[in-house]
């Protein structure tokens, strides 16, 4: 029997070990790449530089303008998170209290309307938001992922809250707590976990997003680090090595987040999937 298991996990280590070399090797090749020049990348795209070649790096971070186009990624990504948590929290709060008809309606309404491609609404909303002025401005982007967040995140928080006991929320209210007070104090603590998982997701998709922001915002100024990247990318010829480089000083702050509160990240999935 132990042979048995053993043979097993030798299988499921070499499968993994296989699952993760295809998942790491895209990466690879674009690290690899960012510190070669043009003709090297030409000739032998899969081969390890002789020797590490910062001009890459150099350059793209000059020409994509990097720490003006990090802070407004920054921005948006977490005020967008911040509007969408919160918000969606006490929404679903609101839906799972209140037995009315017009919030099973809305709730169910919102639910359906994951459904709908963005592709299927991007031009009506870049006509509708360009006729009232609100194109090429950060916060109008911000107001977009609000409202294309909540959906999923008012539908992961309603699930969450029909678990936690009202009488929590009643012992509040006899010691004085507002419903406000309530809310804040009791019951957005216990969401935790669904919080933890919807920021994840929502910083990932916000942070990486290229089709919303490239329709919204029009000047360099405003440009999100994916829209500074796609810089290098010409109509008839592409800055390989800068553009490498680029993919990787955009993705670093994303990897050093990761790294910095892995701990915390699966415990919140963890916690959020056995809810």
């Amino acid at each position: 029997m132990k042979r048995k298991e053993y043979i097993l996990n030798g299988i499921k280590l070499i499968f993994l070990s296989i699952v993760f070399v295809l998942y790491i090797f895209p990466f690879f090749i674009v690290l690899i790449n960012s510190f070669k020049e043009r003709k090297d990348i030409l000739i032998n795209p899969m081969m390890i530089p002789s020797k590490l070649n910062l001009s890459n790096y150099i350059e793209a971070y000059t020409k994509m303008d990097y720490f003006h186009a990090f802070v407004n990624s920054l921005i948006i990504t977490v005020f967008s998170v911040i509007l969408i948590t919160v918000l969606s929290s006490m929404t679903a709060y609101i839906f799972v209290r209140k037995k009315w008809k017009f919030n099973q309606f809305m709730f169910f309404f919102m639910v359906a309307s994951m459904i709908i491609p963005f592709q299927g609404i991007m031009i009506p909303l870049v006509k509708i938001y360009g006729s009232i002025g609100m194109m090429n401005n950060k916060w109008a982007l911000i107001y977009m992922y609000l409202g294309f967040g909540a959906s999923l995140a008012v539908f992961m928080y309603h699930g969450f809250i029909k678990s936690i006991p009202v009488e929590l929320e009643e012992a509040a209210t006899i010691d004085g707590c507002s419903q406000l007070q309530t809310f804040f104090k009791i019951v957005f603590p216990l969401l935790k976990p669904t919080t933890i998982t919807i920021a994840i997701l929502d910083i990932l998709w916000i942070w990486n997003d290229f089709l919303l922001p490239y329709l919204v915002l029009m000047t360099p100024e405003q440009r999100t680090l994916p829209l500074s990247v796609f810089y290098f990318y010409g109509t008839y010829t592409i800055e390989f090595g800068p553009a490498m480089a680029a993919l990787m000083i955009a993705t670093i702050p994303v990897i050093i987040i990761y790294l910095a509160m892995q701990k915390q990240i699966i415990n919140g999935v963890l916690q959020g999937s056995i809810k």
